[in-house]
């Protein structure tokens, strides 16, 4: 990091002013797993944190062939045709043998990408778990604070933790394509949970009447079950991102959603209760983290997942044991 031009004050009031490569630093820094770009990253942050928390949060998430990158795109490019700034943030699956990220999604949003009151940060998903880059949350953070009025993340695929993109977003968007029973046998009923917003995409041409069909069985399974917040039911819409229709009535729903959630602070609570979720995350990750640079613990890891295996030893007692060695009070 050039000391002179990016230290976290300089950086964070180049960002403030919108500089799209100050932006594109700071998310760099803030992914970078180096000790002292985390201690930059976290400095940067702290000077930022009172310019966040404008932007309208969302997520969304859908199987494979959902139309997930055309649908954001379609979106995206109809929010800004009206004057808003629009923030991408697309967690790439990470390739299985190297590690590293696919990250194509500036080519499959070429319009998107190209629009100056657009940003879009493709990162590696990697082994978080749910498909969701671990820093996305801070870069959620300086894109708001550049003045970003829609931050739209954009997961990997359903799985079965997308309620870690859940747990960092107003509203999560559930992309699907159109199908019959089986397709909605497929879903799980957790995501289902999940979502505020059922979307029904690729809804043009001959695909119109299976679309309007899947519409339908979603709102009867939407009837079933129990809404996330007693603010706001969840509804479903019908999309064709290929053509650009249905985006009016989507943003529509957005905006009752923000309105709904904001009545009483209710919005204040959920994304209060997000940051402290958020703590306890990195606490997790933190020790574990700790546990595997700790040279004892590596040493004794082998010993006892054998002990563990074979059942000399219970899982309980074998985790407090390393446990005691990575906080420091291990007994002679």
């Amino acid at each position: 990091m050039d000391k002179r031009s990016d230290n976290p004050a300089t950086l964070a009031a180049r960002i403030r002013k919108g500089e799209r490569v100050a932006l594109a630093r700071g998310i760099t820094l803030v992914e970078s797993s180096r000790a002292d770009h985390q201690q930059a990253a976290q400095a940067l942050l702290t000077e930022l944190l009172p310019d966040t928390g404008r932007a309208i949060r969302l997520g969304l998430s859908g199987p494979p062939g959902a139309g997930k990158s055309t649908f954001t795109e379609a979106f995206g490019t109809f929010l800004t045709a009206r004057g808003l700034k629009v923030a991408v943030l697309a967690i790439d699956p990470s390739s299985a043998r190297s590690g590293g990220s696919i990250l194509g999604d500036k080519t499959r949003m070429e319009m998107l990408a190209r629009d100056p009151n657009a940003f879009i940060r493709p990162s590696p998903a990697g082994r978080t778990l749910g498909g969701v880059a671990r820093r996305t949350r801070e870069a959620m953070l300086l894109v708001e604070a550049a003045g970003y009025d829609v931050v739209l993340i954009e997961t990997v695929g359903v799985g079965q933790s997308e309620t870690s993109v859940a747990d960092m977003v107003d509203m999560f968007l559930l992309l699907l394509s159109p199908g019959g029973g089986d397709e909605l046998q497929g879903i799980k009923r957790g995501i289902m949970e999940l979502a505020d917003l059922i979307v029904v995409n690729k809804a043009d041409g001959d695909l119109i009447p299976a679309a309007k069909r899947t519409a339908m069985e979603y709102k009867t399974a939407l009837h079933l079950m129990r809404p996330k917040s007693p603010f706001w039911k969840p509804a479903v819409k019908l999309a064709s991102a290929l053509r650009r229709e249905g985006l009016e009535a989507i943003w529509e729903a957005v905006g009752q959603h923000r309105e709904a959630m904001s009545a009483g602070g209710e919005l204040d609570r959920v994304r209060a209760a997000q940051a402290t979720s958020w703590m306890w995350t990195e606490v997790r990750e933190g020790l574990f983290a700790a546990l595997k640079a700790n040279r004892e613990a590596a040493r004794l890891i082998p010993a006892l997942e054998a002990d563990v295996e074979s059942g000399r030893t219970t899982p309980t007692a074998a985790a407090r044991r390393l446990l005691a060695v990575v906080l420091g009070e291990a007994r002679d």
